[in-house]
């Protein structure tokens, strides 16, 4: 029996020493990997060529696991269609907030709030757009024009709505071409996106259309 209570004894001090097991890794939501991922991108799109970085330095960087990021977001393409969805997001926020009674003033506060959200991160975009190319871009051009006319209110549905976003991510394309040379108080940019939209309104009248 005291050799029992012997065993048990050892067995229980065992058992209460602390595990030299590592701990796992931390685990983060969808939401909150993509986050940490797209701000990793961005930091290393910074400073070195974006057909340079792999996934697997993303992940490493974001300190979250590839095999994780990589059902999340399957290569860098997806990593930044997530990144534009989060970003027009962000213009559709500062919507909610606007009280402008001009339906084209929103449009206009829409777009530049569309551009403040990139503003911090513009030698990163500029040199990712660079490396893709405006025709990888072109796939995320009229979701980003959609979400700025739903932001100032203006429906984008039927044969007038797509001809609203037809003019409007030719508008949006435009513009990004502009912020992209025009650092600083962005003057330049506001007076192109001011003539473009009241131009683009004008035309689209004509068609019965107009924003």
């Amino acid at each position: 029996m005291a050799h029992l209570e012997s065993d048990q004894s050892d067995f229980t001090s065992e058992s209460a020493k602390p595990s030299s097991a590592p701990s796992p890794a931390v685990q983060f939501g969808p939401s909150a990997l993509l986050d940490r991922a797209s701000e990793a991108a961005l930091a290393l799109a910074a400073d070195r060529r974006w057909d340079q970085i792999s996934l697997r330095e993303i992940a490493v960087v974001a300190g979250t696991p590839l095999a994780e990021l990589y059902t999340a977001a399957p290569g860098k393409i997806a990593l930044l269609d997530y990144l534009s969805r989060k970003l027009d997001r962000q213009a559709l926020a500062s919507a909610e907030a606007d009280t402008s009674t001009e339906t084209v003033d929103r449009l206009f506060e829409a777009v530049m709030a569309r551009l403040e959200a990139m503003e911090p991160h513009r030698t990163a975009l500029i040199s990712i757009a660079r490396s893709e190319g405006m025709l990888a871009l072109a796939p995320r051009l009229p979701r980003t024009a959609k979400a700025l006319l739903e932001a100032a209110g203006i429906d984008t549905g039927g044969v007038r709505g797509a001809l609203r976003l037809a003019a409007m991510t030719g508008v949006w394309t435009r513009v990004i071409q502009v912020w992209r040379d025009d650092e600083g108080a962005l003057n330049r940019t506001m007076a192109e996106i001011d003539t473009l939209l009241k131009q683009t309104n004008q035309r689209l009248g004509r068609l019965g259309a107009g924003f």
